[in-house]
Formats: structure tokens, sequence, C-alpha cells
């Protein structure tokens, strides 16, 4: 399982765009993750080849940020905030509803492989809040409700 050709060149291309190989190491990350759905092993392999980068770098970068999937996640990712102005305005009730109506906990994928439901700290929508980022377009909604959980479910996210 290797990256297309065309992933590769757009991997060269951050290269030189952001300034060197290692300045475009996070962008090559987004760049596979953005094609494949998350980052396996064997992609930050030739990702890190690619750039003329040792593997260790991209690996200690890759699994300091949250956001970069080193595991097969969803078609969906439910991002859900865990700040204070979303729990003060409801946050664990959404919370419940997400888990009971999807069947899984936090970092957990639906057994169809549809939704991933992911806890973060702060997703800096405050005045949406509570609120989520969802999907690969990574779209803020809120205020999120329980009773709108089946609605924001049902839109096929």
């Amino acid at each position: 399982m290797s990256l297309s050709p065309d992933l590769l060149a757009r991997i060269r291309a951050a290269s030189d765009e952001h300034g060197g190989p290692r300045a475009a190491m996070l962008e090559a990350l987004k760049l596979i993750q953005h094609e494949h759905g998350w980052v396996s092993d064997p992609h930050l392999a030739e990702a890190a080849a690619t750039l003329g980068v040792h593997r260790a770098e991209m690996e200690a970068l890759a699994s300091f940020y949250s956001l970069i999937f080193r595991h097969p996640v969803g078609r969906t990712v439910i991002l859900l905030c865990d700040g204070a102005s979303c729990w003060l305005n409801g946050a664990e009730e959404v919370r419940e509803e997400l888990k009971r109506r999807l069947g899984i906990g936090f970092g957990e994928t639906t057994a169809d492989g549809r939704y991933t439901l992911l806890n973060v700290a702060c997703l800096g929508g405050c005045d949406r809040a509570p609120a989520a980022v969802v999907g690969r377009d990574r779209q803020l909604v809120g205020p999120l409700s329980p009773a709108g959980v089946a609605a924001l479910l049902e839109d096929g996210l």
C-alpha cells in the first residue's frame, strides 16, 4: 500500500513551498490524512523517505498532534468539545446522548465504520457552546442539545 504518485508530488511540492523538508513534515501528514483518512505506518515511512527526513522525526510529529490520526477512524469524525464553556452549557447531556445513540465511547468507532467519537479539550467555539467539529471538512456545529443529536446524525454528516 503505497502513496499515489500525485500525493508524492504534492509532498515534494510542500517541501519547496514550506521552506524545506522539516518544515513540510506536518503538511505531508495532513495531505496523507486528507487522502486516506488516517496516517498508516507505511505511509508515514514513505513520506519521510520522500522528504529525506528520519522516520522517527515524522513519528514524533504525528504523535504530538492529536488531530493526526495514527489509527483508522470512521468516515465521519465527531470532535466533541470538553471546554469549560461547553461543560457549563450542557455538554455532559450531549455527550451522553451521542454515546447512547452511537453505541460507542470516546476513542471508539461504530461497528459499521461510519462514526468515530473523540473528546477534545477546546474547539474555540465558546460562542456556540456546547460545540463539536464534525466531518472531513471540520464543520463547527453548535449550540448542540441532546434533542439535536438525532438530527446531527440523521443529516448524514
